[in-house]
């Protein structure tokens, strides 16, 4: 039995982010400035200022209070930053409800470590990425879960870049590197942001080699998440199911398995330099 989509969890936040992109979109625009120039101004990325005029990117408070001042706007956006806290909360409704447990760890984890098998993780996915995960899916989806589901994903990503920072790793099988998931544009893309994230401080992302003879992965992918204040936890999901693991046993015998991946693959430099091979090769 496939999933549920619940459109009605969808709608009410996905006006109001649309609606505060129009705003910006026609404030920008009455300015005389391009996307790619206000972002220089408020120091923003391009790709960023398009997904929040489009409301498929949630506007932090933040760059509505820097957009405002930039456009000169008077206060129209800027006090809109308190309702788009509150949207935020909200938005978590976005989720799937056999993905919302997960998430809600996540929002407030200090520790984070994933092994992936088939797919890019999400906290890592470019925005062109994951909507093209989305499209793909069976049954298909209609367009505005699917504009929803890639906001949501996006969203998620804040947890990245917000301080106090918790500590991320990942290990991705060779594999899924390789495979041009959405079309070679969108991978190359895809690729580059991998580059990015793990130049950054305090981010580890490590390449598991198809050439090796040993794998301690060989039950699939996993997530090991650690709450604030909480033990930490498993998630593990496949096809239809998917499973937050709390038992202390179960945990203790994912944390082995995934140091003993760690060990097999290849270290963070040697990781993006097989990355960036890999884009020589197109």
């Amino acid at each position: 039995m496939a999933r549920t989509e619940l459109p009605e969890d969808l709608t009410e936040v996905s006006d109001f982010f649309r609606a505060i992109g129009k705003q910006i979109k026609l404030l920008r625009e009455q300015a005389g400035l391009t996307q790619k120039q206000l972002g220089e101004i408020v120091g923003y990325g391009e790709q960023l200022i398009s997904a929040v005029e489009r409301g498929v990117r949630t506007p932090q408070p933040e760059l509505l209070i820097a957009v405002d001042k930039a456009l000169n706007a008077g206060g129209l956006l800027a006090i809109a930053a308190d309702d788009v806290m509150k949207a935020r909360a909200k938005a978590r409704l976005r989720h799937p409800a056999w993905f919302r447990g997960y998430v809600s760890l996540e929002d407030v984890s200090v520790e984070t470590h994933n092994y992936a098998t088939l797919d890019i993780p999400g906290l890592l996915q470019t925005e062109a990425h994951a909507r093209a995960v989305y499209d793909m899916r069976q049954p298909p989806l209609a367009e505005e879960v699917i504009e929803m589901r890639v906001a949501a994903r996006m969203a998620r990503q804040e947890v990245l870049t917000r301080w106090p920072r918790g500590m991320f790793s990942w290990v991705i099988d060779e594999s899924v590197l390789r495979r041009p998931l959405g079309g070679w544009d969108v991978h190359t893309a895809q690729l580059h942001r991998l580059l990015e994230v793990g130049r950054m401080r305090g981010m580890v992302i490590q390449v598991l080699p198809l050439n090796r003879t040993e794998h301690a992965g060989m039950g699939g992918p996993f997530i090991l998440i650690t709450p604030k204040g909480r033990p930490q936890q498993g998630y593990v999901e496949v096809q239809t199911s998917s499973r937050l693991i709390t038992d202390p046993d179960e945990v203790q015998i994912l944390n082995a398995r995934y140091n003993i991946l760690r060990a097999q693959a290849y270290g963070p430099e040697e990781s993006l330099a097989l990355i960036e091979k890999i884009l020589g090769e197109r």
